[in-house]
């Protein structure tokens, strides 16, 4: 998240891309909120997963630096500059909308929804359509490609939901109904048990 929010803050530079207050607003903001994340993660996690998530930041870092060293000092066109970082912000953006086919993978395998949150893919939906919709006032394919695949996997999520949600439904309802039974089978062994006090 945090490198994808930095990418489109490039992006949006006046430098880079003039005319882009809102793309630099709304990933700066983005931004600190990932970094924030991120030190809470590092200030409550083991040793071993703090290290490992130091070392991706780090990375990401050092990525977004050069990026922004060679975009600012060897490529001196407004047009240049937004292709190349406009580009790196389309590959960033689709693996970011790309990240839940695993999940919904899952939700078609198991024919259960649990494993994907109904208000993370509306979100995910809403945000798609409003980039999209922005990007196509402007016409900026940068902006239009990865949020409109975005969109278009966020349905694909949504009628996921709409399919199994029923079937999910139904599967709560057999775990509850399975647990009480072995509730009440543990409940009346403990009671037909003979009582192990001595006789007088």
């Amino acid at each position: 998240m945090v490198v994808n929010c930095m990418v489109w803050t490039l992006y949006g530079l006046p430098m880079v891309h003039p005319h882009s207050i809102l793309v630099v607003t709304i990933n700066g903001s983005g931004s600190v909120l990932a970094l924030i994340f991120i030190a809470l993660f590092l200030i409550y996690s083991d040793g071993k997963k703090r290290l490992k998530v130091i070392l991706c930041l780090l990375l990401e870092l050092l990525f977004i630096a050069a990026l922004t060293f060679v975009t600012l000092t060897q490529v001196h066109t407004f047009k240049k500059r937004s292709e190349i970082v406009g580009t790196v912000c389309i590959l960033f953006n689709i693996m970011m909308y790309a990240s839940p086919l695993s999940v919904m993978k899952l939700v078609i395998k198991t024919k259960s929804v649990k494993y994907m949150p109904f208000f993370i893919s509306l979100a995910s939906f809403g945000n798609g359509v409003a980039w999209t919709t922005y990007a196509l006032i402007r016409f900026d394919p940068f902006i239009t490609i990865p949020n409109g695949f975005g969109t278009l996997l966020a349905v694909a999520q949504l009628v996921l939901y709409a399919t199994y949600y029923k079937s999910t439904q139904r599967q709560i309802a057999a775990r509850n109904a399975t647990k009480e039974v072995n509730l009440s089978h543990v409940m009346v062994g403990n009671a037909t048990q003979p009582s192990s006090k001595p006789n007088h």
